[in-house]
Formats: C-alpha cells, sequence, structure tokens
C-alpha cells in the first residue's frame, strides 16, 4: 500500500493499468485528448506488478482494479469514476467537467 501511495503521489496525473486492458486502453486515451500528460505503470510488465494490483484491490476494495487513477496524489477511482466525473459538468465553471477541474487544480493541464 505504500509503495501504491508513493507512486501516486509522485506526479499529478497516475494510471496504474494493464497493457492488454482495454478499459485502462480508454482512460490513458481519454487523458491524452484532454492534454494531460499520465506516469502510467503497466502492472503487466513490472517484476512487482502482482503486489501493487493486490494492494490496489485492498485500497479500492474491488476484485478488478484497473485501471487504477490518481490525481494530485489522491484515488480518483477507475474507469467508472473517472467517466462519471467527465459527464459531470460543474455549473460554477462554465459547463467544465469535474474531471477537467480536478486535472487543472493538480496542474495536469493548463486549459
Amino acid at each position: 500500500m505504500d509503495r501504491v501511495m508513493g507512486l501516486a503521489g509522485q506526479n499529478a496525473l497516475v494510471i496504474f493499468s494493464n497493457s492488454s486492458c482495454c478499459m485502462c486502453h480508454s482512460i490513458k486515451r481519454l487523458f491524452s485528448e484532454l492534454g494531460a500528460h499520465a506516469t502510467v505503470y503497466e502492472l503487466d510488465q513490472d517484476s512487482r506488478g502482482k503486489e501493487t494490483e493486490k494492494a490496489l484491490v485492498r485500497l479500492l476494495g474491488r476484485s478488478s482494479p484497473l485501471p487504477a487513477v490518481f490525481i494530485g496524489g489522491k484515488l480518483v477511482g477507475t474507469s467508472n469514476e473517472v467517466m462519471s466525473l467527465h459527464l459531470k459538468a460543474d455549473p460554477t465553471r462554465a459547463s467544465k467537467s469535474h474531471l477537467i477541474m480536478l486535472l487543472k487544480e493538480a496542474r495536469a493541464i493548463w486549459l
């Protein structure tokens, strides 16, 4: 768990992923299209990937924890939570999505 939180806190946008996961690919592409540079940890290509995935299972409380997204060192969640934030407009911010606002606050994008 300490390793996950340590890695998550090192950059504005961190994604724990699996290179063959279609939802992981979709989330990485979404952030790329938003202009955010993500630090991506491909757990299937990491010697400590299984250990990291087990920590994410405990942290998220679900058996399928990928992709796991952290913005500003804080856990956002998996693809469901990310997409919900992206589709939810912030009425006080000229209809920008909550996801974009989080990315701006973490300095992951400069729109």
